[in-house]
């Protein structure tokens, strides 16, 4: 038994998407496993602990929006929505509903895998950082841990999806720094992001909506700079205004 390999969840209704994905995947010694619609989908991630999914938008008895939505009410594994061209206001309703990344179909097998060694490699805990930051941030109304991925809003603990914490940590890292949704696709997203510029704003919304169930305030501090970009605030007193 393979304690350190990935878990993977391909969930698609054409029996030669999820082949092709399984013979790819399975060369970087992922462990796939498969269904084939959104109720067997949903029923999988609830009962396993996967390290990603990667979810097809249209699938039978439950589309991939609705099988989103479930796992999000109690689960933050990363989700890779596979979808058809022509599709945008599904993308954005899936981001919405807490997807990490998209892929158009028809696409490339070794895109895909690069794309999940990308959010794999930025959700593994426990590992030393390259970056000189601390570990440890500490602001008025915020903690942010790093080692072991925890964030803190007044002391309450804030569950987050990889990408939000991502999106969190780098805005943290830099307070009062402005920075431009381009270069927050780039730089938290680690690779060319030919999406919609909407993707940050939709994770910035998620954010803050998290935040505020437990701290006002700390949603407060993550300010939108109109015509420029986003900033995390470190001075509370002035996010407030």
């Amino acid at each position: 038994m393979e304690n350190d390999a990935m878990h993977l969840l391909v969930v698609d209704d054409e029996d030669r998407i999820r082949r092709l994905l399984k013979m790819y995947l399975e060369r970087e010694n992922y462990v796939i496993f498969e269904a084939d619609n959104g109720e067997d989908a949903v029923k999988m991630a609830l009962e396993n602990d996967y390290d990603l999914i990667l979810l097809d938008l249209m699938l039978p008895k439950m589309d991939g929006i609705q099988v989103a939505e479930k796992i999000r009410e109690t689960k933050n594994t990363p989700i890779m929505m596979l979808t058809a061209k022509g599709e945008e206001v599904s993308r954005i309703e899936g981001f919405e509903v807490g997807a990490d990344d998209y892929i158009v179909k028809p696409f490339s097998p070794r895109e895909v895998v690069l794309r999940v060694s990308a959010i794999l490699k930025r959700t593994q805990s426990g590992k030393p950082k390259e970056k000189a930051n601390p570990d440890l941030i500490k602001m008025p109304h915020f903690e942010i841990d790093d080692q072991s991925h925890r964030v803190l809003a007044d002391g309450n603990p804030v569950n987050l999806t990889p990408k939000e914490y991502d999106l969190l940590l780098y805005l943290a890292q830099s307070p009062d720094q402005i920075f431009g949704r381009e270069q927050l696709l780039r730089e938290v997203w680690k690779y060319e992001f030919f999406g919609d510029l909407r993707t940050v704003d939709t994770h910035i919304k998620r954010l803050r909506e998290k935040l505020t169930k437990h701290s006002e305030p700390a949603a407060k501090m993550i300010v939108t700079v109109w015509g420029l970009g986003y900033k995390f605030n470190s001075f509370p007193e002035e996010s407030e205004k």
